[in-house]
């Protein structure tokens, strides 16, 4: 029996797009920034500050390094800002309906610096607080490690008290996903251009 649902945030509740993150660091001179984002992880200073082994500001120094004249922290966090695009109200409402027979959570692959900007911004849209939505949320820079990796999903089930045979877990990377689902969790492999909701 599902009690649970377990979402990833980015390209299941939020809209991203690498591309646009790409070109806004192209456009501050880090020419070699395709060598570090992917659709589904980062390598890296990003990999890093994803995995929290280094904070913001070894993350933006590291990214100076890349970048061959001075650049202020408040660019390089519009930058990586870029990568987001938004949520959907839609999506807001779905998760607040479906808390009324779920209990909601939140697993995702994600970084301080957008974690306390903009993400926590969409999460305003309807006048409440990204932890209106939620009744528990792991991000990886708090677990010190990232999907597929097991030890994020160990974390999921001692930190939120949750069983993965109650829960099922919505993501759009298909690694990410059989990494749940052989280890215990109902999975549900969000394709693109697919609303979660209407999988359920």
């Amino acid at each position: 029996m599902i009690k649970n649902l377990l979402f990833d945030l980015g390209g299941v509740i939020m809209d991203i797009r690498r591309e646009n993150c790409e070109k806004a660091f192209r456009d501050l001179g880090m020419a070699d920034i395709g060598d570090f984002l992917g659709d589904y992880g980062q390598t890296g200073p990003f990999a890093a500050l994803e995995e929290g082994a280094i904070d913001e500001k070894e993350f933006r120094d590291e990214v100076r390094r890349h970048i061959p004249h001075a650049v202020s922290d408040a660019e390089i966090d519009a930058a990586f800002n870029e990568f987001l695009v938004g949520i959907p109200v839609k999506r807001l409402a779905e998760l607040r309906k479906l808390r009324e027979k779920y209990g909601i959570y939140l697993l995702s692959n994600t970084n301080p610096i957008m974690w306390d900007s903009k993400i926590a911004e969409e999460f305003r849209k309807e006048g409440k607080e990204r932890e209106d939505y939620f009744d528990g949320m792991v991000t990886s820079f708090e677990a010190k490690c990232y999907k597929p990796d097991r030890r994020i999903f160990d974390y999921v089930v001692e930190h939120l008290g949750i069983k993965p045979e109650e829960t099922l877990f919505f993501d759009d990377s298909k690694a990410n996903v059989d990494a749940a689902a052989a280890l215990g969790f109902n999975t549900c492999h969000v394709a693109p251009g697919t609303e979660f909701y209407e999988l359920i």
